[in-house]
């Protein structure tokens, strides 16, 4: 099948939690995580969560299992933790997590994009995404140009695509 049928025969409509990691950010500050939502929904998506955690592993580690372990869970996109800071933490937890499948592409066209936005500090994002058996999970950086840039230009068009691929 040629990815136009792939697209065609997939989802329209993703159910996707949202999560925020940040030692800074409140609810009522969160601009990126509002923009992950915004834009799914825009997209035609579906928001079934969202959740604001500080930059501690532990803390990353419990929403990544809570995720994985319910089948029913679609996608989930992290915002933050992504830099090369101390504190920045999300992307090492989601890497030395055997049960998810690194998709390298992800990075490498995030920050093919990136560059053409911010030259070469776009080598210092870590951005990433997954694949466990039936899920999708993406790490973005905090930025909500970052946001943006990935939500537009990667994750929307593509999530529904996404799923149905894992679906088979």
């Amino acid at each position: 099948m040629s990815v136009h049928e792939h697209r065609h025969a997939a989802p329209k409509s993703v159910t996707v939690t949202v999560c925020t990691v940040s030692d800074t950010r409140t609810e009522a500050t969160d601009k990126s995580g509002q923009l992950v939502q915004e834009l799914l929904l825009a997209g035609g998506h579906r928001v079934n969560g969202y959740k604001l955690i500080k930059d501690e592993s532990h803390l990353v580690e419990d929403i990544l299992l809570r995720f994985l372990a319910t089948p029913e869970f679609e996608a989930l996109i992290f915002t933050g933790g992504t830099g090369i800071a101390p504190r920045d933490v999300t992307a090492d937890v989601l890497l030395r997590t055997p049960e998810i499948k690194l998709l390298p592409g992800f990075g490498e066209l995030f920050r093919m994009l990136s560059y053409a936005e911010i030259g070469a500090a776009a080598m210092l994002s870590r951005a990433c995404a997954f694949v466990s058996a039936n899920q999708f999970i993406a790490v973005l950086p905090g930025s909500s140009a970052a946001v943006r840039l990935a939500m537009e230009k990667l994750i929307v068009p593509e999530l529904g695509h996404t799923l149905g691929m894992l679906r088979g």
